[in-house]
């Protein structure tokens, strides 16, 4: 009986690192999708016979012939080959399978577990809010596509940036689930240590917030330079107050004016983060025991990186934004937020005698 117990501890703990991986995978495809513009290939929302891709040129002549009447066909991509369209459907079609695929990887496996009484009460509260989480990220992907149906032609970047805060809750959150079922050693400090770490986690999430909004927005397009925004440190329009309205930060799409302000926003909050972390990382590396000292290096070679990975995707948004540059930019800001959270969920309040 023990060694049965120890081989399902074993498979659950396997079973939820594959679940954290996948989310991770998804989210980056997410980003791939987006950037390619493919987002919006697939028109429709058919969870059993969407499963299939057409499988001969009358079914691609039927999905390419439902994107032409699409605004991003019609003032975008009208045009188009067939082997352009079929370019961007595979992508979408690539994050709607990868979702289907990870329904059935979790929830064959829970019922097993299920059965067996293998899961813990504590772990099943916690992958309740697992499904919760996939639920809501899957209604607001289709609230976010079908928002590119009607009259615009790009997605809503609002919808788009809820889209991508509950893919990345629900990746933390699944990521810690793993952590806590695993086990993990603690680091006692003192509560202004986790106060601090604590800043740090609400900055990058307010960030990770702005990059769906510039992307959303691409904004990048509109201020393809570095350190300056097209020779402006900050641009004019920001200043006036003509345009602080409800119109344009509802239309942003037809106005200059939001997509500078969040490339504005999103570039100097960048700036605050990476003083912040080396600031942070300088103090933990002083105060820290040797082996955890590679939390410092770690933060300053993350955040480094990532400002490079920002750099890059905006020198080289000229047209078009760089697939390969944002998709790494988002995955590892996603990355590195669940970082700073796992440094701050692995300090304990350190008991004064």
């Amino acid at each position: 009986m023990k060694i049965t117990s120890q081989l399902d501890h074993k498979a659950i703990r396997t079973w939820l690192l594959i679940g954290v991986i996948m989310v991770l995978v998804q989210i980056m495809v997410g980003g791939i999708t987006r950037l390619t513009g493919s987002g919006l290939s697939i028109t429709r929302w058919d969870i059993v016979t969407g499963t299939l891709p057409p499988l001969n040129l009358s079914q691609w002549l039927e999905a390419f012939n439902l994107y032409k009447q699409t605004p991003q066909y019609q003032h975008i991509n009208e045009g188009m080959s067939m082997s352009q369209f079929k370019f961007i459907f595979f992508w979408e079609y690539v994050h709607r399978l990868w979702a289907r695929v990870m329904g059935f990887v979790f929830i064959i496996p829970f019922f097993i577990f299920l059965v067996r009484k293998s899961l813990p009460a504590k772990l099943i509260k916690r992958l309740l809010v697992v499904v919760l989480l996939a639920g809501l990220a899957a209604i607001f992907g289709w609230i976010m596509v079908a928002s590119g149906l009607v009259n615009r032609p790009w997605v809503n970047a609002y919808k788009l940036t809820i889209h991508l805060s509950l893919g990345i809750s629900l990746f933390t959150y699944l990521f810690f689930t793993w952590l806590s079922y695993r086990g993990y050693k603690s680091y006692p400090l003192n509560n202004n240590w986790k106060t601090a770490i604590t800043g740090l986690v609400v900055l990058v999430m307010i960030q990770v917030a702005f990059g769906g909004f510039v992307s959303g927005m691409k904004s990048a397009l509109n201020y393809p330079t570095w350190p300056t925004m097209n020779g402006e440190w900050i641009p004019a329009i920001v200043f006036d107050q003509t345009h602080w309205n409800q119109d344009n930060l509802l239309l942003y799409d037809q106005s200059g004016f939001m997509p500078a302000l969040v490339q504005v926003l999103h570039r100097y909050l960048a700036y605050i983060i990476c003083i912040a972390i080396i600031v942070f990382a300088f103090r933990w590396y002083r105060q820290a025991e040797p082996g955890w000292r590679w939390i410092s290096f770690a933060a300053v070679g993350i955040i480094v990186v990532q400002l490079l990975l920002g750099i890059l995707t905006l020198i080289n948004s000229k047209g078009s934004i760089p697939v390969s540059f944002g998709a790494l930019h988002q995955v590892l800001g996603i990355l590195f937020l669940t970082f700073l959270v796992y440094i701050q969920r692995v300090i304990r309040p350190r008991r004064i005698p």
